[in-house]
Order: C-alpha cells, then sequence, then structure tokens
C-alpha cells in the first residue's frame, strides 16, 4: 500500500438554480483552506482549525507554515488564494505539500502522506467547477483516473475487524437540490467510520464557490 504516483483529477457542477435565487445583484463567493484536522487518537483530541483559510471579500490571500496537529498529523507549507474577477465570477486555488498522517500507525494501519496537494474551484455564469491534483501519494492504492468521491477503504488489522479509515480522493460536495455551489476537497480522511478506537475527520485541501452567494 505504499505506491507513489501523480494523479489529476477534475469535478464539474454545472447546476440549475431555482429563479429565486438568481436575483439581480447576486454576488459570487468562495472560501479555501490549506486543511482541517477534528480526530481523537488513543484518548486524545487533536484540532486544527482551517489553516490559511481565504475568502473572497474577505482575507484574499494567506500562507502557513507547517502545521503539527497532535502527535500523528502534520501540514508542511501551504497558501490559499481568493479573488473576485472583474466579470463578477469568483475563483479558489490552494496549494500544500507535505502532508503526512500517522493516526492509523498505532492501530497497525498505514502511514498515509501526500508530498503535494491542489485544490481549486470557480464560478461560472450558472454554477461551478472544482479541481483538485495529488502529487506522489503513499499508504493507500488509487487509480489511474480519479473520478469526484472516489472511496477507497483500509480495512482492520484482522479478519472481521471494523474498517480503520475510509479515504476519500476528489471529495465533491453539493447541496440537493443543487444549487449551483460546490465544495471540494483533495482528500477527506475518516477514522475508523464505523467504530473503533479513534474517530473524526482530516481535510487536506478545500476549496468551496458558490456563483449567487448563497
Amino acid at each position: 500500500m505504499a505506491r507513489a504516483k501523480r494523479i489529476l483529477a477534475a469535478a464539474l457542477c454545472l447546476a440549475a438554480v431555482p429563479a429565486t435565487a438568481q436575483a439581480e445583484g447576486a454576488t459570487a463567493t468562495g472560501a479555501g483552506s490549506v486543511g482541517a484536522v477534528h480526530i481523537t487518537v488513543d484518548g486524545q483530541q487533536a484540532t486544527a482549525e482551517p489553516i490559511a483559510p481565504c475568502a473572497v471579500g474577505g482575507t484574499a490571500e494567506n500562507r502557513a507554515d507547517p502545521v503539527f496537529v497532535g502527535a500523528t498529523t502534520r501540514f508542511g507549507l501551504g497558501s490559499t488564494k481568493c479573488a473576485r474577477n472583474a466579470d463578477g465570477t469568483a475563483s479558489v486555488q490552494v496549494e500544500g505539500a507535505r502532508f503526512e498522517t500517522n493516526a492509523l500507525r498505532i492501530y497497525g494501519g498505514p502511514r498515509i502522506a501526500v508530498r503535494t496537494f491542489k485544490a481549486g474551484c470557480a464560478t461560472t455564469a450558472n454554477g461551478s467547477t472544482g479541481s483538485v491534483e495529488l502529487g506522489s501519494v503513499s499508504g493507500f492504492e488509487v487509480p489511474e483516473n480519479i473520478p469526484p468521491n472516489y472511496r477507497i477503504t483500509v480495512p482492520g488489522r484482522a479478519q472481521g475487524d471494523p474498517p480503520m479509515a475510509e479515504v476519500v480522493l476528489n471529495e465533491l460536495v453539493v447541496p440537493h437540490p443543487p444549487d449551483g455551489s460546490l465544495v471540494t476537497h483533495a482528500l477527506h480522511i475518516k477514522l475508523f467510520p464505523q467504530g473503533g478506537p479513534a474517530s473524526g475527520d482530516i481535510y487536506v485541501g478545500t476549496a468551496a464557490c458558490d456563483p449567487y452567494g448563497a
């Protein structure tokens, strides 16, 4: 489970929006972060609120030095940029390097690492597009092409044990019914999703866009 490869994935969300949402003067918005962590491992809680956050109309650009979250998880250098373009659309770009977590090692699981990652999104006249990029991953196997919401299960140590984690690549979150907005995570790790000795979520590279500013 230690192959390293470069991955490029893209997600598209061009959604029909109810006429009531397409109000005159609607303003596109967006936000991004290098990552966030809310986990409990071996009885110890570890939390990192969104790292180096940016927001259209707020903090336009941000940077982060290496961040250590508890005793298990690390983010390297990262940066975010949120912009409103001349045509009124919004765009978000997130970049980071040298993410790794050893949250599963204590239970006999793999070290999960990503050497580089990117997440981005942009609004259009009637929706949003999103993309992610992961470079040189280890700790799990991936296909050559990554569809949205591609899930990988990290099995338990012994047959019949609950899975240690669910790893979601190119996670795409859209509301129901769709309204043209989206949130994309380059990587989302859910610890012991069916219950077990650890719990919580790790997000790596997050970009959110909304063409109507809801």
